[in-house]
Order: C-alpha cells, then sequence, then structure tokens
C-alpha cells in the first residue's frame, strides 16, 4: 500500500485500478449511449429492458423478475420503467398463463417497431465506441462475461436493517 496524494491506495497510480478505470469508460460509454437514444425518446435503461423483452419474448412468457434478471436491473426500478413504458403503449402486461401470482410481460408492435429501429443506433453507437480496440472486442466481451457470474454469486449482502426481502419486497418481522 502506498500514500500516494494522501491516499492509501495499493495503487501506485490511478491508471492502474481496474475498479476507476471501468467506471471511467462506463460513464463515457453511457453517455454514448443517452447521445444515441435520444431521438427515439427512451433512457439507456427503457431501452434495455424493451430490448431485452424483445430478446426473451421468443422463450415464452416472461415475468418482471426473469427480466429484471436478466438486464441486471434492480426489480423496483425495474417495476417503475416498465410502467412508463407500459403507458407509452410500448409494453403490456397480462396474467401469466402459468403462476397465478406473475404477470407476463409483451412487447406491443410499437415497442418491437422502436426497439428494432433503436438497436440499429445502439450497435452503431457500440462499434464506434469499441473500435480502438479493433479486433479485441470479442476478448473484452470474454472479459467482461468472466466477471458477470462471479459478481452474482458474491454480491454483497444487505446492509443491517435493511427491510427488503431482497426480491423488491418487504420483509415482515417473521421474514415472510
Amino acid at each position: 500500500m502506498t500514500l500516494a496524494r494522501g491516499l492509501g491506495s495499493e495503487y501506485d497510480s490511478a491508471r492502474e485500478s481496474p475498479g476507476l478505470l471501468l467506471w471511467q469508460v462506463t460513464n463515457r460509454w453511457q453517455a454514448a449511449q443517452r447521445a444515441a437514444l435520444k431521438p427515439f425518446g427512451l433512457t439507456h435503461v427503457q431501452f434495455v429492458l424493451l430490448a431485452s423483452l424483445s430478446w426473451l419474448e421468443a422463450e415464452g412468457p416472461i415475468t418482471q423478475r426473469r427480466l429484471a434478471d436478466h438486464a441486471a436491473t434492480d426489480p423496483m426500478m425495474t417495476s417503475q420503467v416498465l410502467r412508463a413504458l407500459e403507458l407509452r403503449g410500448l409494453v403490456t402486461r397480462r396474467a401469466h398463463p402459468s403462476d397465478g401470482r406473475a404477470q407476463a410481460l409483451n412487447v406491443t408492435d410499437a415497442g418491437a417497431a422502436l426497439a428494432n429501429r433503436a438497436i440499429v443506433a445502439v450497435e452503431g453507437c457500440d462499434r464506434r465506441f469499441f473500435e480502438p480496440l479493433e479486433s479485441r472486442t470479442s476478448e473484452l466481451a470474454g472479459l467482461l462475461r468472466g466477471l458477470l457470474e462471479p459478481v452474482r454469486a458474491t454480491a454483497p449482502a444487505r446492509p443491517h436493517g435493511d427491510p427488503t426481502d431482497g426480491e423488491g419486497g418487504i420483509r415482515t418481522r417473521d421474514g415472510v
């Protein structure tokens, strides 16, 4: 550990910290994606959920939980974003055919059309953003996939006293 510039970091330079570098790259990439999606009237998270639902629908009825898991989004935030997409007529929620407690999500024709127009802009943005890596983008994708499962398996515990059940609901005194 070095005491560089008053910070007891294990890195001699900020440019050596993978966490900081990922933060910086992610912020720049998200800014580029926001700009690419602006003409479509979609936020980045709206696009991710709409595109993910469009992709997953081929598997059959998709629940909000399944969509949130696929997109790695917070279930409560997913619900709020889906509500906004529903108000715009881009998705619908109907009774799930095999789970009476759940709702099945569906992309409307308007939602599918918008997702298919927006994906062209999003993938073009990705190509431009990752262009400096040349042919190594597949390698980067592989490295990122290698980080996904260990992160899910070691997700941090909820803070002491957190009243949520981890599923987006509220935990009662007896844990139910």
